[in-house]
């Protein structure tokens, strides 16, 4: 016998929903944004992972919250770009978040066809200003022409590799905000034997052991390989 969709559907708890929403005040009108995109997100969740099943109870303080952390350290920034976007965080959070500010537009790149289409569709029913783009970051990054403010990447590859891919924007004056676990010391560490970086660091709001690794400039080490950059 076929499950109906409330079978199905992944059980948000609305406890965690409140809990997010004080950590990280929204308006009204980000809030109903985001109440659509996490409808869109528990659909399509059943035919595609887009996060781990075992943190859709605590999906707005796992993943929503921890998105909306960032326009704070970032306050004049219009123009984002989102590295390995996936199932749209930070990225489509962060173009809901920003939907009333003028001239705002988060760019999302992804190489997996059927996370950008979710993507695009979580941008059309929540009427959020991005711009999906399938690909290869590398290759997205260098066609990404105009002003870039700011450049974000979550859970997608370690700090030597994001800096490699966010260099060319940064070049162009954007700040760098990754979104990272309790391994952020290693990585920063290791980070340094390729790049020369002076780096802020800011716990997370939503607890347990995430940080916000801040960057404004960096400059490749001598003898540091392009491969810090590459695809994963």
């Amino acid at each position: 016998m076929a499950k109906t969709f409330e079978q199905t559907a992944p059980a948000f708890l609305p406890a965690d929903k409140a809990t997010a929403l004080a950590l990280t005040p929204v308006s009204r009108e980000t809030e109903q944004r985001l109440d659509r995109y996490v409808g869109l997100l528990g659909e399509w969740q059943a035919k595609t992972n887009l996060v781990a099943p075992s943190t859709l109870p605590h999906l707005w303080t796992r993943h929503i919250s921890d998105s909306l952390q960032l326009p704070a350290l970032a306050l004049s920034a219009r123009i984002w770009v989102d590295l390995g976007s996936g199932g749209g965080f930070p990225g489509v959070v962060l173009a809901c978040a920003l939907a009333e500010t003028p001239g705002a537009v988060v760019h999302l790149i992804e190489r997996n066809a059927k996370k950008a289409a979710f993507l695009r569709e979580a941008l059309r029913v929540t009427g959020a200003p991005g711009i999906v783009h399938l690909g290869d970051i590398g290759d997205i990054v260098d066609r990404i022409t105009g002003p870039v403010d700011c450049v974000t990447a979550r859970a997608l590859a370690p700090l030597h590799q994001l800096i490699g891919f966010a260099e060319p924007l940064m070049r162009r004056g954007a700040k760098a905000l990754f979104l990272k676990g309790q391994d952020v010391e290693a990585e920063l560490t290791e980070a340094t034997k390729y790049w020369k970086i002076e780096s802020h660091l800011h716990s997370s709001r939503t607890g347990g052991q995430g940080w916000i690794v801040e960057l404004d400039q960096v400059e490749r080490r001598n003898g540091a390989g392009k491969a810090v950059g590459t695809q994963v």
